[in-house]
Formats: C-alpha cells, structure tokens, sequence
C-alpha cells in the first residue's frame, strides 16, 4: 500500500476519504501520472480542492486564472515545444521576476527550463488544473500555424457572395492549393469541430441552401450556410483530402483524412459521402486517439459496474458483449478494455469495420466484403495466429456469432458488440440467429449495456426543487433520494446549453448460474431482466437515475436518453 504524503495528506485532513487518495496514488504510479493529473482527471476530486492543498503544502499563492487578464501573458517568452511538453504558463513579468502558472508544483524541471531560459527569478503561482489546461490548449491553438490565422485568411472570400469564391479563385489561380479559399474554408470547419469536441460534422446541401452542422455532446446544431453555389467545390475539397474519386457522384464512397495538429498530436477523419437529391452529403467521423486512452475511471462506471468489467477482462477466455445504439461510446469501451489487456505476454487480434483508433501492438484487420474479407472470415484466420484475446466489431450474422461462441469456449477471450437496446434483449438477440441457448449461457460471460448523456457544466449548473414525490414516480428510489443533489442546466461561456462533455450510463450484467438456468430454459428478455434485477444489476434507467442524484446530469438528459 503506498503511503499518503505531502499534497494526498493534505486533502486527507480537509475531508477527503483516504481509501480514493490510496486509489489514485496507486493509477498514478501505474500510469506514471503525476498524482494531481490523475487526481483532477478523475473527477473524484475537485480541481479546486486539488489547488488548495497544493498551496498550502508548497507554501505558494493560489490564483483562479478566471480572474486573470490573459492579456498580461507574455507570449513571447515560451515556445511551443515548451507550453506542450510542460503544461506550465508563463503568466506576467514584474522587472526581472517571470511569475508562472502551475498546477503541479513538484514538476520542477519547468521552472528551471524556464529560469535558464529567460534568465529571470521564476515565481511559481498554483491555479486549478482544468483552467490551466484550457488556457494551455487556446494557447497552444493560437501559436499553431496549422490551426492560426484562419479567420483573417477567409476575409478573403465573401462566403455570403455566390460570386465571390469564383472571383478569388480566378485571382489566385497560380497560387498553391493550399491558398485556395475553399481549402481554408474546408480546414477551418474540421479545426474548428476539433476545438468544439465535435464527434462528427455534417457538410448537407439542399434546394436553396447549404449548411454545416456539428455533433457536439450528442446534439446537431448548425454552425454555417455557405453559398449554395459552393455545394460541388466542397464536396470535391473533402473528396480529394479522403482519396475518393472526385468524378464519382452516383454512387456512396468511404475515405479517410488525417490531420496533423502538431508533432504530438494527429486527428482522423472517418468520411463518407451519400448521394442527395442536390449534390453529395458528406459526413466526417472524428476519431481522436486520445479518446482510446481515457482510462476506465473516466468513462462513468459504477464502482461495482466498473469491478464487474475488470473481472471478466481478466478471465483467460469467455465473451465479453457491448450493446447499444450507434453513438453510444461502445467503441471507446471496447477500446479501453483492450488497452487494458494490451501488455508484451498478449497477443491481441481485431475485426473492424474499419478500425477507428490505431492501437499500437494490438493487430487491427479492416473488413472488406468486396474481397470476402468479412468478419467471420477475419476470425477463422485469427485462430489459426494463435491468438489470446480477439475483439469483432459487431456481430451481424449467425456464421460470426457461431465462430466467436466457439473461440469463448476454446480459451480465448472475445470482444464484440451488437445492436440491442439493453442486456436482456442481447441474450434473445443471439437465440433468435440461431445460437442454441446452452452456448449462450456457458460462453458469454458478461454484457455492457450504455448510452451517453451529457454532463452537467460545473461552472453554471444550479440545485433544482423537485417535489419527492415526482421523484418516485419517475424511478428514484427512497435510498437514493437520500444523498440525492439534483441539478439543472444554466449555460454559461464555459459550456453548451448547460452541459459540457458526456458521461457513459451503464448497465453491466454478469451471466450467473441464476441467468444461466433462465437463458437455457429459453426465458424471454422480460424474464432475463426481471432474474438480472434480482441479482442486483442495474437497468440502464436506474444506472441513469443514479448519475442524476450524483448531480452528474439532468433529468431531463437522463429522460432523453432512457425510458421507464
């Protein structure tokens, strides 16, 4: 057990529970963190806390950088090599003293780089993790050619003008393509989703108009209506990013784009065009790799949800079933697990359609049914590359489901996911493919059922008064309302409409010998759910109730996102 000291001993003494301080010390050293970023990336702590106990155990000034005028920053003073691998702000200077935002004090290396640097006394002030990071992320953005001077470059072109595209283009026809107008437009609405923390952007023409919408924390809203008359130059920009067949505008194609932010850091674009009545719509995927390493302490698990999880990714063989509609995060658990798994002794094979995130050291295998490389095939072949843990995209048909039955039950650990609305019906799901219900029973181990709703924005969100008993009536329970704290959505400039970011609800079903006996005698799914609740499994309506009373969400966004 590691001993807590300096800045966990502190927030021991001011209320926290020593048992969470043991458990973060223990994920930093894992992760070879520092403590106060995995402490402040957990959510079990607030940054505030964190920043406090940092000061008093330093023994240095705290400062809330909301407060701080941003234009004192002297920018000139710090590369960017310096702001992205230090995480370390230079905040203003005062004769030969360079004062110096930090959220870790014991990170001491900055403080000499910059001191060497600049060959002033650095003075280090504390501020709140989560403010210095988006300070350091708008800093960052800023100073980055790639993603600056956006704005003042598409001052050339008059969007509102139908004309104006053509005239700008006629004029700078000699220059290189990545002058062209339409290219900075393109690069900005990518950039710019990236920035929001879109999950995908939709490029829509129609008879009269064109617009752009981004999918932020689950919802759609417009951000743009250029010209219509711009709709084919568009679609041929995203096109030929992709490499698709610009001359092909009759049938669906796939592509992908990759874009590189900085030397650290590189985004992919999963891009798809359909054919419309008025031109191509064109959807972007985007695939952060860094989403793939959240860790499962951020995804939302319940402690005993989260504990169920680990156990079965730990067993040598047995299947492992995600489900849920699409957009519901059944990929970044999927792709948390096997990182999980992901160690020198594993040997790791995946099916996907296509693969969203690389993993290094896990064997990803794209499907193609144009060449008869469809999933079932995909898993023939792994076992004969003498796998340990194999992961299918989804299960669509009775050949793949028969083949990964049998890898469960031959000593290999199977990952998958299938569209169903909740665990018990999961288990019909596969009955009614054809699987006999016996191997159901003895080779599925555990099912994660899950949507996710948006978080509540810490920075504006305010307690709400709901009478108890509209509470019951909606599905709280009296132990819950208990230490219920029921917010509502504000919104502020910190966030969107109230909510900032997204939060998993589970619903995590271990098959025990009870569940067992109900799938062979061939129980439908209201009987499998009412056995799974006995056995004291959440539904994912109480699963969503619970992050409501945590005051991690709203009501109303665990009503869309649930029913009764």
């Amino acid at each position: 057990m590691i001993s807590l000291n300096g800045i966990s001993k502190r927030l021991s003494e001011s209320g926290i529970a020593p048992a969470l301080l043991q458990e973060l010390l223990t994920l930093a050293r894992d992760k070879k963190q520092p403590f106060i970023q995995v402490a402040a990336e957990s959510g079990k702590i607030t940054p505030a806390q964190i920043a406090t106990a940092a000061a008093e155990e330093f023994g240095l000034p705290l400062l809330d950088l909301e407060a701080f005028d941003i234009d004192l920053i002297p920018g000139d003073l710090i590369s960017n090599e310096q702001l992205e691998k230090h995480r370390t702000l230079p905040l203003m200077v005062r004769g030969n003293r360079l004062f110096v935002a930090q959220s870790d004090p014991s990170q001491i290396q900055a403080i000499d780089e910059f001191k060497f640097s600049t060959g002033m006394t650095i003075e280090p002030v504390i501020v709140e993790y989560n403010k210095l990071q988006a300070l350091v992320d708008k800093m960052l953005a800023a100073n980055d050619t790639s993603m600056g001077d956006l704005d003042s470059e598409l001052e050339d072109v008059d969007l509102e003008d139908p004309d104006a595209a053509d005239k700008a283009q006629e004029k700078t026809a000699t220059a290189a393509e990545d002058d062209a107008p339409i290219v900075r437009f393109v690069n900005k609405m990518l950039l710019d989703a990236i920035k929001l923390g879109s999950s995908d952007i939709h490029f829509e023409p129609y008879e009269k108009r064109y617009r752009v919408r981004y999918r932020t924390d689950g919802i759609l809203h417009e951000v743009t209506s250029p010209p219509v008359s711009l709709t084919g130059k568009i679609a041929a920009r995203l096109k030929v990013m992709s490499q698709m067949d610009i001359s092909e505008r009759r049938m669906p194609q796939d592509g992908r784009i990759k874009m590189r932010l900085s030397k650290s850091k590189a985004i992919d674009f999963r891009v798809n065009t359909l054919p419309t009545l008025f031109g191509e719509k064109i959807v972007l995927r985007i695939l952060d790799p860094s989403s793939a390493q959240l860790g499962i302490d951020m995804l939302g698990y319940e402690p005993q949800q989260k504990e169920l999880y680990m156990h079965a990714l730990s067993k040598p063989q047995g299947m492992i079933l995600v489900t849920g509609p699409t957009g519901s995060g059944k990929t970044v658990s999927l792709y948390t697990g096997l990182n999980i798994l992901n160690v020198e002794g594993t040997n790791i094979s995946t099916a996907e359609d296509p693969a969203e995130i690389n993993l290094e050291g896990v064997n990803q295998c794209n499907v193609n049914a144009r060449v008869g490389l469809d999933f079932a095939a995909a898993l023939r072949s792994f076992l004969r590359q003498d796998p340990d843990v194999i992961m299918v995209g989804e299960i669509r048909d009775l050949e793949t489901a028969q083949i990964a039955i049998k890898a469960a039950q031959t000593g290999h650990l199977v990952l998958s996911t299938l569209h169903t609305n909740n665990a018990p019906e999961t288990i019909t799901r596969l009955a009614n493919m054809g699987i006999p219900s016996f191997n159901i029973a003895t080779s599925v181990s555990l099912i994660i059922a899950q949507r996710l709703a948006r978080r509540l924005c810490k920075s504006c969100k305010i307690p709400t008064d709901i009478p108890k008993e509209a509470l019951l009536e909606t599905g709280f329970t009296e132990e819950m309302l208990e230490t219920a704290e029921i917010y509502q959505p504000v919104g502020c400039e910190h966030c969107k409409q109230g909510y900032k970011g997204r939060v998993g609800i589970y619903e995590v079903v271990k098959i025990t010998d009870a569940l067992s006996r109900i799938i062979m005698q061939g129980g439908n799914s209201i009987e499998i759910a009412d056995v799974a609740r006995q056995e004291g499994f959440n539904d994912l309506r109480t699963s969503a109730l619970q992050k409501v009373a945590q005051g991690v969400t709203s009501l109303e966004e665990a009503n869309r996102v649930t029913t009764d």
